[in-house]
């Protein structure tokens, strides 16, 4: 059975009419995968989680819970109490999320849901696998020997200077924990 990287190794260096031959029945049926670490609004319970698991048009497999490797500030800022993860690695904690595995059509949402590159940048980090789901490991991703895994994730392109005065979070859930802004939701925008 081919791991996902070396099917997409091979879908990459050959021509299209052989990797539906040669690849896994599963590869086939996703196709192009790529991992995503989220933060914010889109892991479980929070109010923009659906977009995750929507499979009308395209696909998002739960793979387990993270946190960054490095440290970041992650704020709540703007007025509609946004999560904002700031690209200045080594400032803040590091930042506890879920990790998902989605298509190409679900991180191309992802990238115009996210406003990117305008309001967010994708960028590729490490994460440390803290709950890993087995599922995840069929389809060909797992973390490696020291439980890190490669993820992409979404930061804030620019910022107000001022939003580095504001608290630093290492997890965002404002219906948990009372101590953060509510979000407000698009629709109520």
């Amino acid at each position: 059975m081919f791991s996902l990287r070396t099917a997409l190794s091979v879908i990459i260096r050959t021509p299209s009419y052989c990797w539906q031959k040669k690849i896994d029945p599963i590869i086939k049926r996703f196709g192009k995968m790529s991992t995503v670490f989220v933060y914010g609004t889109l892991k479980k319970g929070q109010p923009n989680h659906h977009h995750m698991m929507d499979e009308t048009k395209r696909k998002g497999v739960y793979c387990g819970t993270g946190r960054t490797n490095q440290k970041y500030p992650l704020v709540i800022a703007g007025k509609y109490n946004i999560p904002f993860l700031l690209n200045l690695p080594g400032t803040g904690h590091e930042i506890d999320g879920e990790i998902y595995l989605v298509d190409d059509q679900l991180l191309q949402f992802l990238d115009e849901f996210e406003g990117c590159p305008e309001v967010y940048q994708r960028r590729p980090v490490e994460v440390h696998v803290l709950e890993w789901e087995e599922k995840a490991s069929t389809l060909g991703v797992k973390p490696d020997v020291g439980g890190m895994l490669t993820c992409f994730l979404y930061n804030a392109t620019t910022y107000e200077q001022d939003w580095l005065k504001l608290p630093y979070y290492n997890n965002y859930d404002p219906f948990r924990n009372h101590d953060q802004p509510k979000y407000v939701l698009r629709e109520a925008r």
